[in-house]
């Protein structure tokens, strides 16, 4: 197999050492997250997306290289592949490149090159292309077929041009430094009302190297729904000019017909090539940086701060149909649900008796239509309520619903609640998003979560491979309880699977909870390579070895064991005692396997075991004078929630049932190429309402003093 650490490690700045080992690891089907915290030693310490970076880069060079025999193959059955060749085409790794030695030889519909070597045209256009005497005595030569052997003769020249690697190189080289994107409305589509929200690109013309990639991905959306035509091009003259310079010799009548063809090729078969290659590129390029956005997004979503284990009260807000209220216990089980109608005595009864029978520690509220109307009834009935009641009144949440509708139909939702509706299952998602949103969120479909811009538009595949990847990434980062865990987040974890993740929920009810690490490879399926990369992430909280409950690897228990020993302690007391953390001599445990890094993350774990990255819950408030965009005043500075990241900006609710958007130019006075610099998803933030555009529901807002 070909040896790509040397490439790749050019490519992305990474010492070829540490992408062997990087490869080596891979082919080992070691997991991403497995590599990045348990293999620090022998990747050099890379991170997650490094390591990320070199496999993208490596199944590349696979597919590439996968390309070439193919390629190889169908050369070598023309009996046209000279040991030449092949060793040009075994060189090359780029595949624009590849294509371009290949396409000469490239199976293909009969073209009009063919049919004019079919009526032997081609030694007159041998003739002419070399462009000396003889293509002009050629020429003079002709009988009464003079046009259409010419004609011939130019179609076959117009192919070699646009064969020709040099030809192809240079009128990418020129696409690259001047292509304009231009777009034009079809007639008779711009006054359709569909068409209108995209009013702002029916006549645009700017560099394609400059285009944003929000932009490019609305273009080419208003484009597939046939609202606009797209071009790309760059100035044509100097296109041709770079033709010229490679092909043509003299100013003679063969140089004529020479020069004709290429402009023939140029229009008829390069341009329209190379600017396929340079639409495609512009997506994939869009498509990179939309993924990018999403997935930061969908970590910050992942990684938002979570209540914990309370007895919690959650609404799906409606006016017509009324609000669905079901009760969770702190394990998250329903307890019971109910409807209720806003503003009613109804309402306040009802959920003052739920709150004092249930015990209630938080509500949660989605954040959907009558958000805001049934956050108010449930502060008034907890007013009411807080006069007659000893205990504290539970704290108020409002709740994303982004994804709830999409789980309360799902399988998953009917596997749980299989004899309750769809408003009861949303109810609950909304209520278990409150106690752990990265438990509840790993059931749905990350796509359908809709914290992206143009999630539709982009490749699906790199998508879906891009938020698979962020979430097995942040529930390996988090870790989970072996004993709680569903299915659904197990799945997620290093080296598991959906099968394997239910052979540990049956394995669990079947035998009871486990009672430490190693009982997990008691469960069927589970080998000793999986539990390696599995056991890390996964926590058992009353293990007889404390180490159970923390990330640090079986694998290194017995370094752990050691440090205890050589300080006369138990594990127990080092991880309870700084003042023994302290004696810690690291340097006194480093062996060929086990280095500083991992030393050093061991004893992070010592002093915090299962700790959890993610924040403390806050509560939130919107102003009470604001509840619709007619409440809006310029001037105004009012709190509110990230509810979105794009590349343009953040969206922000306030409160009036329609996001304001923050551009990136008012998001921070220092210039700022990524709203996530600075902002990031759920945030609560301060915001100054600049302009109201109440007749298209728009609102702009600033972070800026």
């Amino acid at each position: 197999m070909t040896d790509f650490s040397t490439i790749i490690s050019s490519r992305i700045g990474v010492a070829a050492t540490q992408v062997a080992a990087t490869i080596a690891l891979l082919n080992e089907h070691a997991t991403i997250p497995f590599i990045a915290r348990y293999r620090k030693e022998r990747t050099g310490s890379l991170d997650e997306v490094q390591i990320s970076q070199i496999a993208d880069e490596y199944h590349r060079f696979l597919e590439l290289d996968e390309r070439k025999v193919t390629i190889l193959k169908t050369i070598e059955e023309q009996g046209k592949l000279t040991e030449e060749l092949r060793l040009r085409i075994e060189q090359c790794w780029e595949s624009t490149e590849l294509e371009d030695i290949y396409l000469p030889y490239k199976p293909h519909r009969k073209t009009r090159a063919d049919l004019a070597r079919e009526q032997g045209y081609e030694p007159l256009a041998k003739a002419l292309f070399a462009q000396r005497r003889e293509g002009d005595e050629a020429i003079r030569l002709l009988g009464k077929e003079r046009d259409e052997a010419l004609q011939g003769a130019r179609d076959i020249i117009a192919e070699w041009i646009n064969q020709d690697e040099r030809a192809r190189q240079s009128i990418r080289r020129e696409f690259s430094y001047s292509a304009i994107i231009t777009t034009k409305v079809i007639k008779g589509k711009e006054s359709e009302a569909e068409a209108q929200k995209y009013k702002d690109y029916f006549a645009i013309s700017e560099p394609l190297r400059r285009i944003s990639s929000h932009r490019l991905l609305a273009i080419r959306r208003a484009e597939n729904e046939g609202f606009i035509r797209v071009d790309i091009s760059p100035d044509r003259e100097k296109a041709l000019d770079k033709l010229a310079h490679l092909f043509l010799r003299s100013n003679s009548d063969a140089s004529y017909q020479v020069e004709l063809a290429m402009e023939d090729s140029y229009k008829r078969l390069l341009k329209p090539a190379i600017e396929t290659e340079f639409a495609a590129s512009s997506k994939e390029k869009a498509d990179a940086e939309a993924i990018r956005v999403f997935a930061a997004n969908l970590r910050q979503l992942l990684l938002e701060s979570p209540l914990g284990q309370k007895r919690v009260l959650a609404l799906d807000p409606g006016f017509r149909t009324g609000c669905k209220v079901v009760v969770l216990s702190a394990q998250g089980d329903l307890l019971h649900h109910t409807i209720v109608f806003l503003n009613t005595k109804q309402a306040t009864d009802t959920l003052q008796h739920l709150i004092h029978q249930y015990q209630i520690d938080a509500i949660a509220i989605g954040n959907g239509t009558a958000s805001r109307e049934t956050e108010q009834m449930v502060r008034f009935a907890l007013e009411k309520q807080s006069t007659i009641a000893n205990r504290p009144s539970p704290q108020v949440f409002v709740v994303s619903e982004s994804g709830a509708s999409v789980y309360s139909a799902s399988k998953t939702a009917r596997e749980e609640f299989p004899n309750e509706d769809v408003t009861v299952r949303g109810a609950v998602s909304i209520g278990r998003r409150l106690m752990d949103p990265l438990a509840e969120l790993v059931k749905i479909d990350p796509k359908s979560i809709g914290v992206g811009q143009y999630q539709h538009d982009v490749n699906q595949t790199r998508l879906s491979e891009s938020l698979q990847q962020t979430v097995e990434s942040v529930v390996n980062c988090v870790g989970v309880d072996v004993n709680t865990a569903s299915k659904h987040i197990l799945t997620y974890i290093s080296g598991l699977g959906p099968a394997l993740a239910q052979n540990i929920v049956t394995y669990r009810q079947e035998n009871g909870p486990f009672l430490n690490r190693k009982a997990l490879l008691k469960v069927p399926k589970m080998g000793a390579k999986t539990y390696e990369q599995a056991a890390g992430f996964l926590r058992v909280t009353n293990s007889d070895n404390p180490l159970d409950n923390s990330a640090v690897h079986p694998e290194s228990y017995a370094i752990v064991e050691r440090m205890a020993k050589d300080l006369r302690c138990t594990v127990s007391d080092l991880i309870q005692r700084a003042e023994l953390r302290s004696q810690i001599n690291l340097k006194q445990y480093v062996t060929s396997e086990v280095g500083i890094p991992t030393l050093t993350d061991i004893l992070h774990e010592l002093e915090k075991p299962s700790r959890d990255p993610r924040t403390q819950l806050e509560e939130f408030h919107f102003d009470e004078s604001v509840h619709t965009i007619d409440d809006l005043q310029v001037g105004m500075v009012l709190p509110g929630i990230i509810t979105n990241i794009a590349n343009f900006g953040a969206f922000c609710d306030v409160g009036v049932h329609k996001d304001g958007l923050i551009h990136i130019s008012e998001i921070s006075s220092r210039r700022i190429s990524n709203p996530n610099e600075v902002v990031s998803l759920h945030q609560h933030v301060r915001v100054r309402v600049i302009d109201i555009d109440r007749a298209r529901g728009r609102i702009q807002l600033s972070l800026k003093p």
